[in-house]
């Protein structure tokens, strides 16, 4: 319905244009602003009721003032329109019954549409329930699917657990063990170790423990096991002698007549390298069989190093220089024996079977350890070179093993050094009998050999560790025991020969054995390589037995004991001098023999001092007795003591003083045999006279004062002039 609208203006109305947002964008409007807002908005009128409206508006001309006779007559325009309206409205009855009757039939429609959506609804919820049932079944169907492919996984990985590769089956049921399959026979093991290992109930689903087939297969595994074994076992205890035998036929291999073959295992231990893989896997699979093949290894490889040993000892004694030595010893005329050269000394042979064999020993010991797969760990191979920097050089080892992990990570228990110590003597059983008799050679040509043995296997010893080989260091301590023991069975002959002196006839001057043992200590210093123990202890006892001797034989004529004495103290200590100044154990003894001679000395001197001024020295000693009892002033007034006693003594005694002087120094002379002491000797013998005359005059300036006496300094120069 479209009519005027009415604007009510006032004083207080203003008009206000704004934008209203709608569907289309923003719309101007007006906005009246009162108690009431009205708003007009362009879009509710069309343009040609816009037009009417200001043409309405245009016969109505009137002011402000007027608004109230506007107001009343559009509202008489209001109402005759309303009237209008209804008139029109009754006059629409027709098109409104048409309206009612479309709108029912809309009705009808919508019913119908509804029940359609009810019936639709049902279906659509049925198909729901269908494709639930459809996804349920799918899901299953797939999980059935996952679980089958999973299964047939685990079916191929248990396959691949239980089947044998052809190629690895016939390695291990009948392949063989020439070295170009030993590439193939050791992967063969790789794969029936990590089979074996694979099927373990320890490493395997437990599902699967108890499932026959596993059962069936490692049951048939551990007969291929035992089959390999024993097959790789009886080929290694087969081949190990075979190819020691074919080294024993070939004379090349071995030291012969006027040619010194030093022994090289590298071949061999190449050769043996081949197979040190298959010896792991062997151990790795039955450890029982490892006895065996050690004993059978140990035994063939004794017998090529015995036949080494045998032939290169033999040949060192054949070919060398060495003739038999002259060592000084204590029997025979003085001056025979006298040193010789040690330039080709039969220790030097000695020094090359140890150079040679022992560092031998050493590395053949290490690559029994690592090669026969004995848990230690890494032995250090021989270090000659570092012990004997003259030595030759020695045999270059090498025991470069692949080990196995095993090995390296476990620490050397009693138990496996235990066995490893019992093969290593099996290995080389009876390779001492060689040593033995070099060293036996060696001291029948010069018993002081034995000290350059000594020193060298000393020396040796040192520089071996005690895990190392423990049958090469109880061979070291035999033969070092051996040398001790014959090298003291030539100072026991010595000492015996000393000894004998003891019986002889009276024994005027130096003892024989006094300079030849001077001549004996030069001879060993010179072997002296290494340790003086030996040679020490050898000092030792044979000088303490020299000096016991030298005490009995000077006794036989005791008025000779202090000359006999001196003199032999004298020429120890002269033929010893420079030997003393650098060896500490003979200078001890060069000492001990000075004092003895000193003390020697002092006692002859005394006794031809005494002889000579007897009642000169006897009259002193009486002073001296009394003088403990009674005063200076005392003394003359006992009987014998008078000044005219005094007198009369000291007339007797100094009476005619050259000539007792002179008696005295031949008293000196008189049996010695050594006059090079002498002028020494009487100096000693004049020092001591004048020390005790001048005690002598003491007393006397106490007891006599006023008597005349000839002083010291008189005595000294009468002395001086003879």
């Amino acid at each position: 319905m479209h009519g005027p609208i009415a604007l009510l203006h006032n004083k207080n109305t203003q008009a206000k244009v704004t934008q209203v947002s709608s569907k289309d964008g923003p719309v101007e409007s007006l906005v009246l602003e009162d108690e009431s807002h009205v708003i007009v908005e362009k879009d509710l009128v069309s343009q040609g009721e816009e037009e009417d409206i200001e043409a309405l508006l245009g016969n109505y001309v009137m002011a402000i003032g007027e608004a109230e006779a506007f107001s009343e007559r559009m509202k008489r325009e209001l109402v005759a329109l309303e009237s209008a309206n209804v008139y029109a409205l009754l006059e629409t009855e027709s098109v409104v019954e048409e309206v009612l009757q479309g709108l029912e039939i809309a009705s009808i429609c919508v019913e119908d549409m509804d029940e359609w959506l009810g019936i639709f609804n049902i279906k659509l919820r049925h198909m729901r329930e269908d494709i639930q049932s459809i996804e349920w079944r799918n899901n299953r169907l797939e999980l059935q699917s996952d679980s089958n492919v999973a299964l047939i996984n685990e079916v191929d990985k248990l396959l691949e657990l239980l089947q044998i590769p052809p190629e690895y089956e016939e390695s291990l049921t009948g392949g063989s063990f020439d070295e170009g399959n030993m590439v193939k026979n050791i992967e063969a093991c790789d794969w029936l170790t990590s089979a074996i290992k694979n099927l373990e109930a320890s490493n395997i689903d437990p599902i699967y423990v108890k499932l026959r087939a596993a059962r069936e297969k490692r049951a048939e595994f551990v007969l291929l096991k035992c089959t390999f074994v024993r097959r790789a076992s009886e080929f290694l205890r087969n081949y190990f002698p075979s190819l020691i035998d074919s080294m024993l036929n070939d004379k090349g291999n071995f030291s012969q007549r006027g040619h010194l073959q030093r022994p090289d295992h590298t071949d061999m231990r190449y050769k043996f390298r081949t197979y040190a893989r298959l010896l792991q896997h062997i151990k790795s699979l039955d450890k029982s069989c490892m006895m065996p093949l050690r004993k059978a290894y140990c035994h063939s490889l004794n017998m090529i190093i015995r036949r080494e040993s045998r032939d290169f000892s033999n040949e060192l004694r054949n070919s060398s220089k060495a003739s038999k030595s002259s060592t000084p010893l204590f029997e025979g005329p003085a001056g025979a024996n006298q040193p010789a050269s040690i330039t080709d000394s039969p220790a030097d042979a000695y020094s090359k079977m140890i150079t040679v064999f022992v560092p031998l020993l050493v590395d053949e010991s290490a690559f029994l350890a690592h090669f026969m797969c004995f848990e230690v760990s890494a032995l250090p191979q021989s270090d000659a070179s570092s012990s004997n920097p003259n030595a030759e050089s020695t045999i270059t080892s090498s025991v470069a093993l692949e080990a196995s992990a095993s090995i390296g990570k476990t620490s050397n228990n009693p138990a496996e050094m235990g066995a490893l110590n019992e093969c290593i003597q099996e290995l080389l059983d009876g390779i001492q009998e060689d040593f033995y008799a070099l060293v036996d050679w060696a001291f029948k040509l010069d018993p002081l050999s034995c000290i350059s043995m000594h020193g060298l296997t000393d020396r040796y010893l040192s520089g071996q560790k005690a895990e190392v080989s423990g049958y090469v260091q109880v061979l070291l301590d035999d033969l070092e025991t051996r040398i001790t023991i014959l090298f003291s069975r030539f100072v026991d002959d010595a000492c015996y020969q000393i000894e004998k002196y003891e019986r002889n006839v009276r024994q005027i001057g130096v003892v024989p054995y006094i300079p030849r043992f001077s001549q004996l200590a030069a001879r060993m210093e010179q072997y002296i390589n290494g340790s003086r123990d030996l040679v020490d202890q050898a000092y030792t006892k044979i000088v303490t037995i020299m000096f016991v001797i030298l005490e009995k034989i000077a006794q036989v004529e005791p008025k000779y004991v202090d000359i006999v004495l001196l003199e032999n103290y004298a020429a120890f200590q002269h033929s010893l001098y420079d030997l003393a100044n650098v060896v500490p154990t003979l200078a001890k003894y060069y000492h001990q023999a000075s004092e003895a001679y000193e003390q020697a000395c002092s006692r002859h001197i005394n006794l031809v001092i005494y002889i000579h001024f007897e009642k000169l020295f006897q009259f002193a000693r009486k002073i001296e007795e009394l003088m403990y009892n009674m005063s200076p002033e005392e003394i003359p007034f006992q009987v014998g003591m008078s000044k005219v006693d005094f007198r009369k003594m000291l007339k007797s005694s100094l009476t005619g003083l050259d000539k007792t002087i002179n008696a005295m120094y031949r008293k000196l002379q008189k049996n010695m045999t050594a006059e090079e002491l002498l002028p020494s000797l009487w100096e000693k013998c004049k020092k001591e006279f004048l020390d005790k005359y001048a005690t002598f005059l003491k007393l006397i300036s106490k007891i006599y004062p006023d008597e005349k006496v000839i002083s010291v300094n008189e005595m000294r120069d009468t002395l001086a002039s003879l």
